[in-house]
């Protein structure tokens, strides 16, 4: 039987064939690590005594505060400065923009190679049929040192887009629709493939606007096949034969979307999944526009948003921010006079860098702040305390000029106005762990939070993350959780969790599996998990294990015990079994030894 392509890559970067399920040792050709992970894969390297496997391949990218703005986020960038120079590991510095784009126009990584980073949206690598991960800061150490992680190869879907949409509509309306059928988890532990005639003639800016959405669909990548003119672009002179999927290829789902006739589409502010037809909410009086990302900031996007800011006017009172992915794309744009239109507009335009989606930089709002953004996230809280629509960057563009949610094909002569009254080092030397006997059954009471797609800014707000201390973690567990704000305060020591679907949605954060093992609570249990969480959960030690949902099941407070070998989990309160999916071998054999990167004794 023929191989999708990611069976293809994780093979040729094995040593062996694979099939979905295999839990293997994959070779990374680029090991990434961010300003806000950095710091803590640096500690993990320096704690556990551990080398770098190969420094030409290791690299640090700050892109989350390119300012320095934040005593916490200097502190950390000059941390990896220091053990990089040490380490002849190459930073990509504050002034060079986001870490993917960086890796795609650098060539640190082409088609059918792998790289990781501490950047959940790692998986725009998709876009060049390369298979790019996030991973939380114990991963990527892990990476820096053995040059190589295990994966649990995924299954394959194959997505047409079956179709034409309407003239003029962007990439990003094409995403938003394929979010608005497929769901916050329809893609969930899928390596999905993207086919159709309007992906054959997508240019690499097209490619990345889909590929990085992936995340928000909870896929592990969405890869578009390269074609000729792809590669071309790229300088690539791999072989397409050689990374494309076989005609006898096995894929585990094959849909169609159909995007005939998809014209600009919106997210509604709190969940990605929530759209729309802008149409739908067209009028909506907004404070901000943000046009940038690393779903949106290339070149292609800043030119759209420039022909329609040309010779027009931000409305009044009115902000628009605007940040370039990267410095090249910066002084592009300034060649070509595209940073004077933005000026001559009003707009705020920003050094090359996250925006938006980080706190360190340019793109936060406050509360009660109406934003329309090109980002690709817009979590309640995630880009500041007020309400975040996602969209294109013609939508954001011509949204800035009217004053209100409008498409490019409509902003009016005047703008609409506010009206009074309106709301306003050196290594350390590390000991081996000594492994000993651990407890695999589990016992407690459990906290019932029956919600599906909770992510990781529920879990553990982006605000704290410069906090490397564990001790610190647990008092901020579910503070941005409606409901569960006091979480923290009224959990007990060895209590379990209990959740819905796709729990741990969203960033590659450490922290938010990190903030229960601080609390003290013992367990967490779900009906599925964002595939990044359920690795920093494992290579962090802490226990988790999926389960099969039976009716009442769970109640809140109910005493429960759960055996990880075997995945029995029996309610002592109701007198029901549940079935659980036991530990693999390979999360048990971490789980016994504190985590991924203790090393047994000899």
């Amino acid at each position: 039987m023929g191989k999708t392509i990611i069976e293809k890559m994780i093979s040729t970067h094995c040593g062996k064939e694979v099939v979905p399920g295999d839990i293997v040792d994959v070779t990374v050709d680029a090991r990434v690590a961010r300003d806000f992970g950095g710091a803590n894969v640096v500690k993990n390297l320096m704690e556990n005594g551990l080398k770098l496997d190969d420094p030409a391949r290791t690299f640090f990218t700050f892109d989350c505060n390119p300012g320095g703005s934040d005593q916490k986020y200097a502190a950390n960038q000059q941390r990896c400065r220091d053990f990089a120079r040490n380490s002849e590991v190459r930073i990509f510095d504050i002034d060079q923009g986001i870490g993917t784009h960086i890796a795609l126009d650098e060539g640190l990584i082409g088609p059918g190679e792998v790289f990781v980073s501490t950047d959940s949206h790692a998986n725009i690598m998709g876009a060049v049929a390369a298979f790019g991960q996030g991973m939380g800061d114990v991963d990527i150490a892990a990476a820096f040192s053995d040059g190589k992680v295990w994966f649990k190869v995924p299954r394959s879907m194959k997505v047409i887009l079956k179709g034409a949409p309407l003239e003029g509509a962007a990439p990003k309306d094409i995403v938003l629709k394929m979010l608005k059928e497929l769901g916050a988890n329809g893609l969930l532990g899928y390596s999905a493939e993207i086919y159709g005639d309007y992906v054959e003639a997508l240019s690499l800016s097209g490619r990345i606007t889909i590929s990085s959405m992936c995340t928000e669909m909870g896929g592990i990548i969405a890869i578009l096949p390269p074609n000729e003119a792809i590669l071309s672009e790229l300088g690539s002179e791999v072989e397409l034969s050689e990374i494309l999927a076989d005609d006898d290829a096995h894929y585990d789902r094959e849909i169609e979307i159909d995007i005939t006739g998809v014209g600009p589409m919106i997210s509604r502010p709190g969940h990605p999944e929530d759209v729309v037809e802008l149409v739908r909410v067209g009028g909506t009086k907004i404070d901000s526009a943000f046009i940038g990302s690393c779903t949106n900031g290339r070149y292609e996007d800043l030119r759209v948003a420039a022909d329609i800011l040309k010779g027009r006017s931000i409305a009044p009172g009115v902000v628009l921010k605007i940040v370039p992915s990267t410095r090249k794309i910066w002084e592009r744009c300034l060649r070509e006079g595209i940073i004077e239109t933005f000026m001559d507009a009003g707009a705020l335009v920003g050094n090359a860098g996250c925006a938006g989606c980080a706190a360190g930089q340019i793109g936060q709002n406050g509360p009660g702040e109406v934003t329309v953004s090109t980002g690709n996230r817009n979590y309640r809280g995630k880009q500041g305390k007020g309400e975040v629509y996602l969209a294109s960057p013609a939508t954001a563009a011509a949204s800035a000029v009217a004053g209100y949610l409008t498409s490019a094909d409509d902003i009016p002569v005047e703008p609409m106005l506010f009206q009074k009254g309106e709301a306003i080092s050196s290594v350390a030397s590390a000991e081996c762990t000594k492994v000993g006997e651990v407890s695999t059954v589990f016992r407690g009471r459990i906290w019932y939070i029956p919600r599906d797609n909770i992510d990781t800014d529920m879990i553990y707000h982006n605000r704290y993350l410069s906090i490397t201390d564990i001790s610190q973690m647990g008092q901020y567990s579910f503070d941005n959780l409606e409901g569960y704000e006091d979480f923290a305060k009224k959990a007990g020591e060895g209590d379990i969790v209990v959740v819905g679907k796709n729990f741990g949605a969203g960033s590659s954060r450490q922290q938010a599996v990190d903030c229960f093992r601080s609390l003290g609570v013992s367990m967490i249990l779900a009906e599925s998990f964002g595939a990044i969480y359920e690795r920093n959960a494992v290579n962090g030690g802490m226990p988790i294990m999926t389960y099969e949902p039976v009716e009442g099941g769970f109640s809140e407070g109910d005493e429960i015990e759960v055996e990880i070998g075997s995945g029995r989990i029996r309610n002592i309160t109701k007198d029901v079994e549940i079935k659980g999916e036991p530990f693999s071998s390979v999360q048990m054999e971490i789980y016994r030894r504190g985590g991924l990167l203790k090393r047994p004794c000899e």
